[in-house]
């Protein structure tokens, strides 16, 4: 019993702490490293800068910073080094392909479409994530640039 309760005990822990590494730190610009501050600059221009955070994930820490452009909302993440990890960037529904806006209607099954956004990793585009709300609950769900069910969500 006792051990039992030691594996439970350990295992929350370990939980925790592993959602706590993953979590974001809200930072002020002053606070991005030369390369970030650069690629930040480049990646804002024309936008409003709303914020920045950082975040460590497997022992690397990234930035994120979060603005908006012409109205919809950019989030860009970026290596310590400066390097543009993921673009996720608002986009309207009724410019998506028809058979994007198909495929997240069917993965959002009876939810509502609330809002979506483009993925972007190394340059490509890589998904697209729609946040649904059904019966007041949110989620969100993701599909492929080609409107098609991803293998693993990105």
């Amino acid at each position: 019993m006792k051990a039992n309760l030691f594996l439970v005990f350990a295992t929350s822990g370990l939980l925790l702490a592993a959602i706590a590494s993953a979590q974001e730190k809200k930072i002020k610009r002053s606070d991005l490293p030369p390369a970030v501050e650069k690629t930040v600059a480049a990646q804002s221009a024309g936008a409003t800068v709303r914020g920045f955070s950082t975040e460590k994930e497997k022992g690397q820490t990234f930035y994120e910073a979060e603005m908006t452009v012409n109205g919809h909302s950019k989030d860009v993440l970026i290596a310590a080094d400066g390097t543009v990890v993921e673009v996720e960037e608002q986009v309207a529904l009724d410019s998506l392909p028809a058979d994007v806006k198909t495929g997240l209607q069917a993965k959002a099954g009876k939810g509502k479409i609330l809002k979506v956004e483009s993925l972007t990793k190394k340059d490509k585009l890589v998904a697209y994530e729609a946040q649904v709300e059904t019966n007041g609950k949110k989620s969100e769900v993701q599909v492929g640039p080609d409107g098609r069910p991803l293998d693993h969500e990105e």
